[in-house]
């Protein structure tokens, strides 16, 4: 692990407060202004978007040693486009906002860390944009098997299918399919 990711974690350690939620508890409503930064020590957490049409569109997934908020919200104080949920049982770290920023904006080496963080974000959300529009669903669960494989195994099915922009039922055909290739 990088010097800057221990300082990064060390923030959590030193300024946070540990937090249970049970599996389906909401950490941040859409609509709400994010106010914590969490660290996820056991769980899963996943952040989603419900849209007009009613749909739970899930963004990313958040496991053991990640930290997540709804950046946007977090650093402009408006309004969540998303919700931040438990998967599962799952403890986090929490830091307050206000308590995170001083922090950052009195510590060089922490604020790059942090910086380093967002930026990998960015960079997540760029190749999950370009997996939609680009590739078939069916490309899109391949690639997913391939580099990152606890999704796979630790998201339930149909928060899978929402992140891969199918319907569960799409899913189970597309592992079928897979799953029937691999046994040729």
């Amino acid at each position: 692990m990088m010097t800057d990711e221990l300082d990064y974690e060390a923030l959590f350690k030193r300024e946070g407060v540990v937090q249970n939620f049970a599996a389906g508890a909401t950490l941040l409503e859409q609509g709400d202004t994010a106010q914590r930064i969490y660290l996820v020590q056991h769980g899963g957490l996943r952040l989603s978007h419900n849209d007009a049409q009613g749909r739970d569109i899930n963004l990313q997934f958040f496991f053991e040693g990640q930290s997540v908020a709804s950046f946007e919200s977090f650093y402009l104080q408006s309004p969540s486009t998303f919700a931040l949920t438990a998967m599962e049982e799952t403890q986090v770290i929490a830091v307050d906002g206000k308590v995170a920023l001083t922090a950052l904006n009195h510590d060089a080496r922490l604020m790059a860390a942090f910086t380093t963080h967002i930026c990998y974000r960015f960079i997540d959300y760029t190749h999950y944009f370009l997996n939609r529009i680009e590739k078939s669903p069916e490309d899109r669960y391949r690639d997913l098997a391939r580099t990152n494989p606890e999704l796979i195994a630790r998201v339930p099915h149909y928060e899978l299918a929402s992140y891969l922009g199918i319907t569960p039922v799409s899913l189970s055909r597309i592992r079928k399919r897979v799953r029937d290739n691999i046994d040729d």
